[in-house]
């Protein structure tokens, strides 16, 4: 998994911001961390990390202009002194690591989640359903008071040794907000055509240009295309960008979509820069000005074709630093790096409810104090062990528990021998590739057997583990017993027949007839249906357009990505039949809808509240949420009904003596997932590496989840 550094030309070309010279063409973007009011050293060392690991200019997480653009309670708040204390401190620490970060200048307008005692406010009282609530319209005085507010936090920001600035002007925001005929229904100074609607945004970037002078960079996020009901009109979005342009703004930032889009903009089934057209249309009218674009581009590669191309002078990834902070560094060394899934687990999904943002493929994002680097990993060259001899760990399972606990050990200089009992690594996480979308979740398996292998690790494929053998791990220090889940399964008369499979063999379309019927409503009965429901040999662009009528907004087509996995040609009838009122209902709060969506456009059935009787050669028999009794014709009947734990090795293991670590489906399938897989194996791995030096463990693994 070698990576030719050559091949980032235009990635790795210098740029210009305004005064501010940059050493590549990716900007990280801003993320809201759910630290941001936290123990500032926490902020350091996640900004600091990503400094070493080569990032150029940083955008921060928004931070409040004044209490009510609060986003939520863990929100900074530049009115606030205990706020400006802590991001000056972090600006100062940054720019002496040699970091450049931009302060993003922040308000929520409507959709501000401030508590029962303040109401939002924005430019006219337009029920958010995101907020859940009514906001007041801001009169005349509260909207010069939010200017004033705009331009103080600017002038804090260049004090505090911030490097630049970006106002936040898209995602559905106060400011979008203005811009918008949907949420501004006023008639004055401020509304009314598009020319007033766009003056509150102009004068922000006005007066923070004059407050500040010409040499001190303003960027400004632009919302490219809101994708919603009574949204800006495409021309009202490039007249606001020109009209920016000329106030003196030194770069404009485009983003997509509102929180209430039905259009999604940056979950899985979302097509790697779908939306760079859009950033085209906005850089044939910022007279020179840089443009930068982003949402769906998480790779390097992709950054290069989009550079190479002229749709954008500049890339932002913000997903991509957390997957890896080592994003560039590492590309210029031709290392592995890992990948953005945008899976939103543990970022975008907690940071929408304020909680403590990290990332499901590294689950040491957010969490750099108590899990800090033990490795000289800085990405230039190969990886130097920090102490070797710290004794001998076997890990059993190469799923994401196990393959996780084996780079953290080998990262700790424990010599590591990981057993996997299928040909590749991956476990389950090995089906998820094969869905429309995820095929992002293999090159995971790509990294972590690079990373494996950049660490000396022994690994052992094709070798399954049976209890007998257990004792013969007796010269080990520990054995981590990662060995995952068995399908459950479906304890009905015909569960049996040669044509009822259970999920581990749904995601091959070589084993699916015509008719499908899936039995279950987990994640694992959805990514199933969606497989099964993906036949024909559309590019994913096209088939994503078509779902969403996106050929008027985008205008010119992008380049088509190809269909992210083998199809077939057969047009599959597909059921998912479940017992509960909610089909996928521990799906992610961003993605939940998207997918379900995905399935409805698929012609999937869904039946809800059945209980399940028989299956026979006709097909799966039912008694429906009504009380009827039907009969589901299948070809196929595909079993998803939850999990068991793999743990046949715990009881050998305390038989033998030895020491060992459960993590995992091995452990216990309640509340399972990727996202605690990994947390898992890192946090077991602390714990053990720890006990061989007689060092104090980090913590429980509890606030990772």
């Amino acid at each position: 998994m070698t990576i030719d550094a050559r091949d980032f030309r235009h990635v790795f070309t210098p740029g210009r911001i305004g005064t501010l010279d940059l050493p590549h063409r990716i900007v990280m973007g801003a993320m809201h961390l759910g630290t941001e009011t936290g123990d500032v050293d926490d902020l350091v060392a996640f900004y600091r990390e990503r400094v070493e690991g080569g990032a150029g200019l940083i955008v921060t997480g928004g931070a409040a202009v004044d209490p009510f653009g609060a986003g939520g309670p863990g929100y900074a708040v530049l009115t606030r002194d205990a706020d400006r204390r802590r991001l000056a401190t972090l600006a100062q620490h940054i720019r002496r690591a040699g970091g450049l970060l931009a302060l993003q200048l922040f308000h929520a307008g409507r959709y501000a989640l401030l508590g029962e005692q303040m109401q939002p406010v924005a430019p006219s009282p337009v029920f958010s359903r995101f907020a859940g609530r009514e906001p007041r319209a801001m009169t005349a005085d509260d909207i010069e008071a939010t200017l004033d507010h705009f331009v103080a936090a600017a002038e804090f920001a260049a004090n505090a040794g911030f490097a630049a600035v970006e106002v936040m002007a898209s995602e559905g925001y106060l400011i979008n907000e203005f811009l918008a005929p949907a949420t501004n229904l006023r008639d004055d100074d401020w509304g009314g055509d598009p020319e007033r609607r766009r003056r509150f945004g102009v004068e922000v970037a006005r007066r923070i240009r004059a407050a500040l002078g010409p040499d001190f960079p303003l960027i400004v996020r632009i919302s490219g295309a809101d994708l919603v009901e009574g949204g800006t009109p495409a021309e009202d979005v490039d007249a606001f960008a020109a009209a920016l342009v000329e106030v003196g703004v030194d770069a404009l930032n485009v983003g997509i979509g509102w929180h209430e889009s039905p259009v999604p903009t940056v979950q899985t089934v979302v097509p790697h820069g779908v939306w760079l057209p859009i950033a085209r249309r906005i850089k044939a009218v910022a007279s020179g000005r840089p443009v930068i674009a982003g949402n769906r581009v998480n790779r390097l590669d992709q950054a290069e074709a989009c550079l190479a191309r002229g749709d954008t002078d500049f890339v932002s990834m913000a997903r991509p630093f957390l997957a890896d902070p080592g994003l560039i560094a590492k590309h210029r060394a031709g290392r592995a790096v890992n990948v953005c899934i945008a899976c939103n687990q543990a970022c975008i999904d907690r940071s929408l409810v304020d909680e403590h943002v990290s990332c499901l493929v590294n689950p040491r994002a957010g969490w750099e104090r108590r899990y800090p680097t033990v490795a000289r990993d800085t990405g230039r060259g190969p990886v130097v062990v920090v102490g070797g001899g710290r004794g001998r760990v076997v890990v059993v399972g190469g799923g994401p528990a196990g393959l996780q606990a084996a780079i953290r050990l080998a990262e700790h200089g424990v010599d590591v021998e990981l057993f996997e009992a299928a040909p590749e690594l991956g476990g389950q996480f090995r089906l998820a590739r094969n869905v429309p979308g995820k095929a992002d979740y293999g090159r995971t398996i790509d990294y972590c057997a690079a990373r494996l292998a950049e660490l000396g690790v022994a690994v052992h494929l094709n070798s399954r583990i049976a209890p007998g053998d257990v004792a013969g791990f007796g010269d080990t220090d520990a054995i981590v017993i990662a060995t995952g889940v068995h399908p459950r399964p479906l304890q009905i008369p015909g569960a049996t027949l040669p044509f009822v499979l259970d999920y581990s063999a749904a995601f091959d379309a070589a084993n699916l007839g015509r008719r499908v019927v899936i039995v279950g409503g987990g994640g694992i009965a959805v990514d199933a249906a969606h497989f099964a429901a993906a036949a024909g040999d559309a590019s994913a662009t096209d088939r994503f357009c078509a779902a969403y009528g996106l050929g008027p907004i985008l205008g010119s087509p992008p380049t088509p990505e190809p269909s992210d996995i083998s199809h077939d040609d057969i047009p599959r009838e597909v059921t998912i039949v479940h017992r509960s009122r909610r089909l996928g209902a521990r799906l992610g709060r961003s993605s939940r809808w998207v997918v379900l969506g995905e399935l409805r456009h698929a012609g999937v059935q869904i039946l809800h509240g059945a209980q399940y009787e028989r299956i026979d050669s006709s097909g799966l028999h039912i008694v429906d949420e009504n009380g009827h009794r039907r009969e589901l014709p299948a070809d196929t009947v595909v079993v998803a009904v939850g999990q068991e734990p793999n743990n046949d090795l715990v009881p050998a293991a305390a038989a033998a003596g030895l020491h060992y670590e459960v993590i995992g489906g091995a452990r216990d399938v309640d509340g399972l997932d990727a996202v605690r897989a990994f947390a898992e194996g890192l946090a077991a791995a602390d714990r053990l590496a720890a006990q061989l030096t007689k060092q104090t463990p980090a913590g429980p693994p509890s606030p990772l989840r």
